[in-house]
């Protein structure tokens, strides 16, 4: 009988280790994804048929049942597009600068540390600093200017970053050939580096703005739980609550005998319009590739 060779033995050995890894990898990722669509399968099979046109537009009742959602959905996207306008120009320029202008020294290092830590703090933290400036030293109140901008020190971190990375990704000889084309540094990163890390930049912007949209702690610090009670009041200071303090405020602190039903269908509207978010950011991609 011929024996199998170290080498042999060391081959199979590795092919089979090799597949049960594959095979746990796929198991894993499946059962998550399995939990995932379960849960918004859940909440949306719970509040999407109770939803009407009248949920949307109406005013909230503290009181009598029936009562909708609108002013605090339109707060939702107004604190959101607050956030944008401030944290997209700043953090996509600090990434731009970090990634192709800064020099690599400690400096630098230093930066970017800060950067990353800055990321990982909690939103109640940044709430909290929010607070202090709006509510305690500017003495205007629990405001939609407040919570918007608050909200944007929670967005430019994470986008500072993933624009950093996204263009630090791209290959240098992308660069070379613009140069070799006569391109200046500035004409390059527009027109050739951004262009082709677009696709990170963009699910970065994608997650910051689907998890500024979902936040609450921030917002009941510096926002407050209500709103002015009008459905198309654009005021800066007027009260910025939105859909998921609306939900904690349902859940927790109402008297309405419909609290249950319009919890479920606040929390199928929060799944809903998070997932159009994203598809709207990401829309520009998909135009690209056609």
């Amino acid at each position: 009988m011929e024996r199998s060779s170290p080498n042999s033995l060391y081959k199979k050995y590795k092919k089979v280790s090799n597949s049960l890894f594959t095979i746990g990898l796929w198991t894993l990722t499946i059962l998550v994804l399995i939990l995932i669509f379960s849960l918004i399968i859940y909440i949306l099979s719970k509040g999407l048929p109770k939803l009407s046109f009248n949920f949307l537009i109406d005013l909230p009742s503290d009181i009598d049942a029936g009562g909708g959602v609108g002013p605090l959905l339109l707060n939702s996207f107004y604190v959101l597009l607050i956030s944008l306008v401030i944290s997209l120009p700043i953090g996509m320029g600090s990434g731009i600068y970090l990634s192709e202008y800064a020099p690599n020294n400690r400096f630098t290092e230093f930066i970017r540390t800060c950067v990353e830590s800055l990321a990982s703090v909690p939103s109640i933290v940044i709430g909290l600093f929010g607070y202090m400036l709006f509510v305690d030293l500017f003495d205007i109140g629990l405001t939609i200017l407040g919570a918007g901008v608050t909200l944007s020190f929670l967005n430019l971190p994470v986008i500072t970053r993933v624009t950093e990375e996204s263009l630090q990704a791209v290959g240098n000889d992308v660069r070379s050939a613009a140069y070799a084309l006569g391109a200046t540094n500035s004409q390059t990163i527009l027109k050739v580096v951004v262009p082709a890390a677009l696709k990170g930049i963009l699910s970065g912007v994608s997650l910051a703005s689907c998890r500024a949209f979902g936040e609450s702690a921030l917002i009941l610090l510096v926002g407050g739980t209500g709103s002015s009670g009008d459905m198309w009041d654009f005021n800066l200071f007027s009260q910025g609550g939105t859909l998921p303090v609306h939900l904690w405020y349902i859940q927790s602190e109402a008297l309405v005998e419909d609290a249950h039903e319009i919890a479920q269908k606040t929390s199928a509207l929060l799944v809903l319009f998070t997932f159009i978010l994203s598809t709207v950011i990401r829309l520009p991609l998909w135009i690209k590739r056609k």
